[in-house]
Formats: structure tokens, C-alpha cells, sequence
């Protein structure tokens, strides 16, 4: 989920100095090598990064609200209801218990905003050409967007890992987007049942007032992470998705109610922020009133993989990736806000997050990479959403905060991490600046 926004001349000479030190900030490339030549710190640029980081602050000079709706700081309860074993979704099926009211009232208390609930509908519906989908899990999906809704916390849901792909051309689900590129009759057949499984949904949820958001998809994408058969096939990939989106909108409007004016989520390919960039054509909505989805895990190496152990420019370099750093990270914000916010079309980030690492020292670092995005986003205009599996362990994919079950923080660092972004994201104090979070980078 990551896309970006609009023009402006200057802007554009700001992008174009920049350009040739950006990286590739897909969550899934890995096309940089390692550094494996250690430094303490990158000290012959200290200037001119500094430098930079003013110019970044100069740049986010933007209204208070510049877009009619925003999630604002948020949080995904992930691993839960698109939790799947077998083909089945199953709530609890990947270790954690049910959630509850109590964990939503916690999410808000810590000073999140909003929720994203990732739902997996694989295993609950049924065959074609109804395509019925179970009132159970229905009906439980239901229940837990009441317990955002009673927390007061504005609510995403979505069709999660229906289009799950975990190597090139191997699909888990059934939103199979190589097939339906290079087959007709597979494309067909999918948007038939999108328009059916958004249609119920839809009107289950009918009644529900405009704090809940329906996203059209995941990270759709062939099992190449946005480096598969996308490429190389004259942007047919894109396209299906493009119509696939299109249908999403459709269904739900179609349903009248509250469902005519609720905001949409619309993802772009794989959630990345460049293919969705330049190639995202957003539907057709006689609302207007849709938002685009992008994930932001620049560097996974560091922030999914714990590869890297430090990030920014006080890291060591043997212990950093050599892209996804400070300046690449407003780069891309500050393109997102061009095409986009620039132009009234919210954004947000779907997903973002940090794995827990084993010592303090290199929390420190943890908390420095979540507090210096949650402060550019916020000054992008970009709302951001943090990825919480459960997983109260270290290492990789590690990134669980709070007890599913009575809301309480997991361990200390989890509060501490959610006091980094709280901090980067909510703080009004207009002292507080990107340039102040960046000059208490952690020391080596």
C-alpha cells in the first residue's frame, strides 16, 4: 500500500536534485548490497545532511487540514481475523486469542486514532454464482468493528490474504492477479465474485456511519513483490487490478445508505509506493471519496527481516542498509503529497512498522526509525498505521504490542515504541520539528 502525490515546479527541482540518492523503498526489494565496511557514523555528509533535514522541514509547510478525512495515527490488529490455515480463516489460528472490547479501549487510551482490520474471507465463501459468504465469520467480522466503533476509533476492513501469493505464480486465494492478466475468462470470473463479496459486505455493514472504511484488497501482486512477471508484461498486471478497483466501487455504491458516500480504500500494486506512483488509476467515484492505501517497510531489512540491527545517519554502516535512510523516506512522502494530498485525495499508510530487537541500544534505534516516520508522515499529510502481529518475541517479525485479550502493553519496550510514534505523530508544539527528531538520532 503506497502511492504518492502531485506536482508543483519547485517541487519537482526539489525531486530531481535528489533523485539519484533515492533507493527503492518496495518492502520486498533487495537489490542493494550490504555495506560491509564499518563506520561509526556517516560523518563526511554531516553537513549536508543536516542541511537537507532544514530543507525537509521547509517543505512540509502545509495547511493543518489540507484533505477532509484522515486516520491519523492508527493501528492494525493483524495476524487476528485474517489469520488462515488450510484454506480456512480462522481467528485464532496463528496464536493469538480473540479479540476484545478491552483491547480496542486500550488502543485508543495509548492515543491512536483509528484501526485497521485486516479480514481473510478464505474458507467462508461459497461457490459460485452467489458466491454466499458464511454469516458467522460475517457476523463476527460485524462484532469487532463494534468494538472500534465503541472505543471511538475510526475502523478499516478489507479482503486480506484472498490474494496472498507466496512465490511467483503460486496463489493461496483466490484474487489471482498473473492468471487473470494472461486469461480472460480467469479475470471474468474474479471481478464477478469481488462485485459479490463487496456487495455483501457492504450491506452488512450498511448501517455502520462514516469512521469505517472499506479497502478494496492487500498487497496484490503475482509472488514476485512487485519484481514478478509486473515488469515485464507491457503493464497488463496493473491494469486487471485497476479494473479489479473499479468494481470494488461500483459494488459498494451500488448499495446505497451510508455505503454512497463511505470512504474507500484504494491500493495500488503490491502497496508500493513507486508502481503506485505510475500506475494507479483511480476509479471512477461518484463520491469522491476515496483514499489511497500504500505500505511503507523501507528498509525491510531492517524494520522486517532484523538484517540490520541500527538506521539513519548515526547508525554504524556495516550494521545499516544503504537505502531507505532519512532522506529517501521524505523523498517519497514528499512525492505522495504531490500527487495526492496536494490534490484532496487522502493517503494513508496501511501498514509500517519495526521488529522489537534484543537490547536497549538497539530499541534505541527501533524508537528513532518509528518516531522519525511517524513526524514525516504527519508532516506529509499522510496518515500511518502501525503493523501489530501479536508476537511479543524479538527478531524477525516481531512487532506485537498489546495483550489481545485485556489490552495491556505486551512488555515495556512495546510502550515505549508506541510513545515514539504517539510522540512523532500527535505532538502540536510547532518547535517540534523533523529536524528536531533527526538531531536526537541515537548516539553510538
Amino acid at each position: 500500500m503506497k502511492r504518492t502525490k502531485i506536482i508543483s515546479l519547485g517541487i519537482l527541482a526539489l525531486c530531481c536534485s535528489i533523485f539519484i540518492q533515492c533507493k527503492d523503498d518496495d518492502k520486498s526489494s533487495s537489490e542493494t548490497e550490504p555495506n560491509t565496511e564499518e563506520t561509526d557514523t556517516n560523518t563526511d555528509n554531516e553537513q549536508k545532511d543536516d542541511d537537507e533535514q532544514k530543507d525537509d522541514d521547509k517543505q512540509t509547510d502545509t495547511n493543518e487540514e489540507q484533505t477532509t478525512f484522515s486516520l491519523g495515527l492508527g493501528w492494525n490488529l493483524g495476524n487476528q481475523l485474517d489469520a488462515n490455515n488450510n484454506g480456512v480463516a480462522n481467528e485464532t489460528c496463528w496464536g493469538n486469542p480473540k479479540a476484545t472490547q478491552a483491547l480496542f479501549d486500550a488502543v485508543k487510551a495509548a492515543g491512536f486514532s483509528s484501526v485497521r482490520i485486516p479480514v481473510t474471507w478464505l474458507g467462508h465463501i461459497g461457490d459460485a454464482p452467489d458466491y454466499t459468504i458464511e454469516s458467522t465469520w460475517l457476523n463476527r467480522v460485524y462484532e469487532v468493528v463494534g468494538y472500534a466503533e465503541n472505543a471511538n476509533l475510526k475502523a478499516i476492513i478489507n479482503i486480506h490474504h484472498d490474494g496472498a501469493a507466496s512465490t511467483k505464480g503460486v496463489y493461496n486465494g483466490w484474487l489471482q492477479i498473473g492468471n487473470a492478466a494472461t486469461d480472460a475468462s480467469v479475470n471474468e470470473t474474479t471481478k464477478t465474485e469481488i462485485a459479490a463479496v463487496w456487495t455483501q459486505i457492504a450491506n452488512k455493514f450498511k448501517d455502520k456511519g462514516d469512521f469505517l472504511v472499506f479497502e478494496a484488497f492487500n498487497e496484490i501482486h503475482d509472488g514476485g513483490w512487485g519484481w514478478g512477471d509486473n515488469r515485464y508484461d507491457g503493464g497488463k498486471q496493473y491494469a486487471v487490478l485497476n479494473e479489479w478497483l473499479q468494481v470494488f466501487v461500483d459494488a459498494v455504491r451500488a448499495t446505497g445508505g451510508n455505503n454512497a458516500t463511505r470512504y474507500l480504500g484504494i491500493p495500488g500494486y503490491d502497496t508500493d509506493a513507486e508502481i503506485t506512483l505510475s500506475s494507479l488509476t483511480l476509479p471512477t467515484d461518484p463520491a469522491n471519496h476515496l483514499l489511497v492505501a500504500i505500505h511503507y517497510y523501507s528498509p525491510y531489512e531492517y524494520t522486517l527481516e532484523d538484517q540490520y540491527s541500527q538506521w539513519g545517519h548515526t547508525a554504524a554502516s556495516s550494521k545499516n542498509a544503504t537505502y531507505g535512510q532519512e532522506k529517501d523516506m521524505t523523498t517519497i512522502f514528499q512525492k505522495i503529497k504531490t500527487k495526492y494530498v496536494d490534490n484532496n485525495i487522502p493517503v494513508y499508510l496501511g501498514e509500517f512498522g519495526c521488529v522489537r530487537r534484543s537490547d536497549e541500544k538497539l530499541e534505541l534505534f527501533r524508537r528513532y526509525y518509528l518516531e522519525y516516520l511517524c513526524k514525516a508522515a504527519k508532516e506529509y499529510g499522510i496518515s500511518a498505521i502501525f503493523w501489530d502481529n501479536g508476537s511479543q518475541s524479538t527478531g524477525r517479525e516481531s512487532s506485537g504490542l498489546f495483550n489481545r485479550s485485556t489490552g495491556a502493553y505486551l512488555n515495556t519496550d512495546a510502550e515505549k515504541a508506541v510513545g515514539a510514534m504517539t510522540k512523532g505523530y500527535n505532538t502540536t508544539d510547532e518547535d517540534y520539528t523533523l529536524t528536531t527528531v533527526y538531531n536526537n538520532a541515537p548516539k553510538q
